[in-house]
């Protein structure tokens, strides 16, 4: 997300070489979502200039390759994993969790093979499960299954919250292209352990997403004051305005919480001038 065209020159400096792109945008926020390596496993290289533009607190959500989580459905992956996690080596204490987004698809009767598959990641090793079979959301006794494979492994479940998206109908066209693209989940708040982390969907409208996030703002703060470290990632439709949507989250936050620490600040666009 730190090369996403809309910032450019609004948000962060504008034009900026490759390698120092991803360090303008931690000085907006502290964490990022690793959603390019959904697609293909980056080089070890490129990974080792993300940590270098980045603090060792700098939070990596990196997900899995599909043809890990949605190909092979978490079978027959050794090596496919192998490389990927030599590939984000680099990040070091920066890899904050791997995400593991199954597809709508991967159900209860699944989750055996979901518990084989978290069981076989190197010790120490934080993960985060998605699912976005609406069995497990339904029926008790499905949640109850993940959530034991789960916490066997000290695993996270991330809830995707769309429920404020889906309030009332599209308006633009990110948001009529999301519309038919999201999954529409039931609203899940529970944390199963000390770092969990929430992913929230809101409007192209900011009063909407303001709105829409308030039951989070009451959810982080109370996970704060209980020792835990969440991490929320804000998205809207067209993501214009994500950054300081975010900021304004945490500002919210911390005004619940006051000794959560202040987020880092944004490197200037443009050099300051006199006149």
């Amino acid at each position: 997300m730190w090369t996403h065209r809309s910032w450019q020159g609004r948000l962060l400096a504008h034009p900026l070489p490759v390698h120092e792109r991803l360090r303008h945008y931690a000085g907006w926020c502290d964490a990022v979502e690793g959603n390019t390596t959904f697609y293909a496993t980056p080089a070890r290289d490129t990974v080792a200039t993300w940590a270098q533009q980045t603090d060792p607190d700098f939070r990596f959500v990196v997900k899995l390759p599909k043809v890990v989580t949605h190909e092979r459905r978490l079978t027959e992956v050794t090596e496919p994993m192998r490389a990927f996690l030599d590939a984000i080596e680099p990040l070091g204490p920066r890899a904050h969790a791997l995400w593991v987004q199954l597809p709508g698809s991967f159900g209860p009767e699944d989750v055996p093979t979901l518990a084989r598959f978290l069981r076989r990641l190197p010790a120490g090793q934080r993960s985060a499960v998605e699912v976005r079979h609406p069995g497990f959301f339904t029926d008790p006794r499905a949640a109850q299954l993940l959530e034991a494979a789960l916490g066997e492994v000290d695993a996270e479940w991330i809830p995707f919250d769309t429920t404020a998206f889906f309030t009332i109908p599209p308006t633009s066209d990110a948001e009529r292209d999301a519309w038919t693209k999201k999954p529409r989940m039931p609203l899940r708040t529970v944390a199963l352990t000390d770092r969990p982390i929430v992913r929230y969907l809101g409007r192209d409208d900011p009063d909407r997403t303001v709105e829409g996030w308030q039951r989070w703002i009451d959810v982080t703060a109370g996970w704060l004051r209980e020792g835990r470290s969440p991490t929320v990632f804000v998205h809207t439709p067209d993501n214009a305005d994500a950054p300081t949507l975010a900021r304004r989250f945490h500002d919210e936050v911390r005004a619940r919480v006051p000794g959560l620490a202040r987020l880092p600040e944004p490197i200037p666009v443009a050099p300051t001038t006199l006149f």
